[in-house]
């Protein structure tokens, strides 16, 4: 990299990516901040440990750690990536990731699935009406279809068949845990959950009157939170050391 960023933006849900432009444009008046995407074929295996693979790739061009933030399934790749290499993390923030941290919008549509006798349309809709409350029929449209897309190319490993679990816990790097106050997915029990493994200066916030998407709508108040954050972390920032040039299994 000729110009190193100072956080980097995880997606692995294309589809989703207009939610996060407004907190990105906010934060990148702010800092350096750069964006790393996974993207899948319907062909290809969805498998996190490729997209760990490939984020590794991408970050051992880094001197020093950096900052990773990231929203459900992105954010928990971020999780995993923090647990494997905690050198290359300098902090993570985490939007709408619970203390179980593989529950997202899909594995919440994927047991309604099982459960009701309904069609694949109206489970969709009802998603809808939890995920962004009530919409003009147009808008709602758009974001069912915008679903529908996401079921097709993100990486959440999630099925109508099965649904996968990852095991609570933290990370070695400063933690910064955020969802919002009406969140159907990420319940106020899965965010108090990350209680218990916070260490000191870790922050847990919740979002007034937000959503699953909340960065969306509050884009300036999420992000003057996590600005705050990062500000809290600079004095360490004086004794840090770069890192020296690692292969590709460090």
């Amino acid at each position: 990299m000729s110009i190193l960023p100072d956080a980097l933006w995880l997606n692995v849900s294309p589809s989703l990516r207009r939610f996060d432009r407004p907190l990105l444009h906010y934060l990148s008046q702010q800092m350096m901040i750069a964006q790393w995407e996974y993207s899948q074929t319907q062909d290809e295996a969805c498998s996190l440990e490729i997209a760990l693979v490939l984020l590794h790739d991408y970050l051992k061009s880094c001197d020093r750690p950096i900052h990773l933030i990231g929203h459900s399934m992105s954010g928990l790749l971020g999780l995993l990536y923090a647990r494997r290499y905690p050198k290359r993390v300098r902090s993570l923030t985490l939007l709408s990731v619970g203390i179980h941290p593989a529950i997202d919008w899909q594995a919440f549509y994927y047991a309604h699935r099982q459960l009701l006798p309904c069609s694949r349309q109206m489970i969709l809709a009802r998603m809808v009406d939890n995920l962004f409350g009530d919409q003009f029929h147009p808008i709602a449209q758009g974001l069912l279809r915008t679903l529908e897309r996401d079921l097709e190319t993100s990486l959440s490993p999630h099925t109508l068949f099965r649904r996968e679990s990852i095991a609570p816990g933290g990370a070695a790097a400063p933690l910064f845990v955020c969802s919002g106050e009406d969140d159907m997915i990420v319940s106020p029990h899965e965010l108090q959950g990350w209680q218990s493994w916070l260490k000191k200066g870790d922050r847990l916030w919740k979002c007034p009157q937000g959503r699953y998407f909340f960065h969306y709508f509050q884009p300036k108040q999420v992000g003057q939170q996590i600005v705050d954050f990062y500000a809290s972390l600079l004095p360490e920032t004086t004794e840090q050391t770069t890192l020296e040039p690692l292969g590709a299994s460090s």
